[in-house]
């Protein structure tokens, strides 16, 4: 379940916040009458769809591990804990459906039509991301049903979805789900602008992306700063965890890395005060340490450091990006451009691997500081897992499984790198496709027969992208109208 949901997560940003960023390049080339904007939005649209691919196949998987891997989880509590699933399948689907629209529509429809027909796709990815979160939200703070006897007899689906902690992780979730693929975007940008690529192309593609996720990171510090406060409150022994703190107490410091031996926190830099301070601004609060937790159910050490360090490196990261993002700030204050400074574009080229980082770090911690618990006071870990063994050929069907599916998906994007790079059409004939009366397809025309040169041809297509744009200097046109 580790590596599958460690794969999957890394594909959720994409499927929630670059089809936004599709729309923002989409909306920016309508309004502006820039064709390199709508190339990139046309282009990120592609990649959208192969990375939407991919998600549903390794979602598949997980859906299946559910039922294999925690028969007791789902028996018990599944009436409960699948209903923000169900909500999910149906975003997943209108996902889908508009998807095909939006790509296909490129040239098909008019402009404006075409915008609004990705909204949906950005929207469906939003609930969908909310529906997954509601349902592990519940896992920490169970809510809305009744049991009776050991068994659920009543189940309230608005209790269940919009629980105690749905709020703040989604919250959490959606601006990590920016950040990546923000950073991720621009970072692909920033290793052409080190390469001295400083065309349109380049500058907007990096601008779109890296603003989107400069201005989600400092909300993001603080969302996280607020949902560490309602871990104190509400989750105490994850807390617990999470500062390696072994011992009731006040006046707890902060311990930065280290591992928790014998029983003590060991090789960490301690803050004195600064855990209490940070947990209720006064050195005077009172955290709960692991011995407050009973034996039977208290994390081992190895647990504990594991929950601290993906902690701290969680909140490492982000402020790595939050000091990226301000000195983006800096320099486009002083410029008003694309920075040229180098070492902030190399900062900028690894941006979207330390928001992958943080993103992976920031599960392990929700998921592994809920031990020993998978449904808190409800369900130990224990009693959910399956007990039946002959789980090593499934694990090796899950990871062949994901390593053919992630080759594949690198590979086809590759390719459409190298095709792009080298100018080819951006517009592929589907069947039934709209054709003019002498049967030249629309997508032809508007897709490749632009003016050639350098800026020759016709201006601007008309609004139903029949008439070529100008040339891009490469001796190809880009599309007129919606392209």
């Amino acid at each position: 379940m580790a590596f599958t949901l460690g794969f999957h997560i890394i594909l959720v940003p994409f499927g929630v916040a670059l089809t936004t960023l599709m729309l923002i390049a989409e909306w920016r080339g309508l309004r502006r009458g820039d064709r390199t904007a709508l190339l990139l939005a046309r282009r990120w649209s592609k990649v959208a769809a192969v990375l939407f691919a991919v998600g549903a196949v390794s979602g598949t998987v997980l859906t299946f591990e559910l039922g294999i891997l925690w028969p007791h989880l789902m028996g018990r509590y599944g009436s409960a804990f699948g209903f923000p699933f169900a909500i999910e399948g149906v975003f997943f689907f209108l996902e889908a459906i508009f998807v095909s629209v939006y790509i296909y529509g490129w040239n098909r429809l008019r402009p404006w039509p075409h915008f609004w027909s990705g909204v949906p796709v950005a929207l469906s990815g939003i609930g969908g991301a909310a529906s997954v979160v509601a349902a592990n939200a519940w896992m920490n703070e169970p809510a809305g049903i009744t049991i009776t006897g050991n068994r659920v007899t009543a189940v309230h689906p608005g209790r269940v979805f919009f629980n105690g902690a749905f709020w703040n992780e989604f919250w959490h979730m959606l601006l990590a789900a920016y950040i990546v693929a923000g950073f991720t975007v621009a970072g692909v940008y920033a290793v052409g602008l080190l390469k001295g690529r400083r065309d349109p192309y380049h500058r907007t593609g990096f601008m779109v992306g890296f603003v989107v996720a400069a201005i989600c990171m400092p909300v993001q510090i603080y969302v996280g700063d607020v949902i560490a406060r309602a871990v104190y409150d509400r989750e105490p022994f994850k807390f617990a965890a999470i500062e390696m703190v072994p011992d009731t107490a006040t006046h707890v410091p902060e311990t930065i890395l280290g591992a928790l031996v014998d029983g003590r926190p060991r090789y960490g830099i301690q803050l004195p005060d600064v855990a209490s301070l940070l947990a209720g601004f006064s050195p005077n609060t009172r955290i709960e340490g692991l011995n407050a937790i009973p034996p039977a159910v208290r994390p081992d050490a190895a647990t504990v450091t594991v929950v601290h360090l993906a902690f701290d490196i969680m909140v490492g990261t982000a402020f790595l990006m939050l000091a990226l993002a301000l000195w983006f700030a800096w320099l486009y204050w002083r410029h008003r451009t694309v920075p040229a400074n180098r070492w902030f574009l190399r900062g900028a080229a690894i941006s979207g691997v330390l928001a992958v980082i943080a993103l992976e770090s920031g599960w392990v911690t929700t998921e592994v500081g809920r031990q020993p618990w998978t449904v808190v006071g409800l369900l130990l870990t224990r009693d959910a897992v399956a007990t039946q063994g002959n789980l090593w050929p499934f694990f090796a069907a899950a990871l062949t499984i994901y390593a053919a599916v992630g080759t594949g998906a690198m590979l086809v994007l590759r390719s459409m790198r190298r095709r792009w790079r080298e100018g080819g059409d951006e517009m592929v004939e589907v069947p039934y496709g709209p054709r003019r009366p002498d049967g030249e397809p629309v997508a032809a025309l508007s897709g490749s027969r632009g003016g050639g040169g350098n800026g020759g041809g016709g201006r601007t297509g008309d609004r139903n992208g029949r008439r070529g744009g100008g040339g891009d200097g490469n001796g190809t046109g880009d599309a007129g109208g919606p392209a």
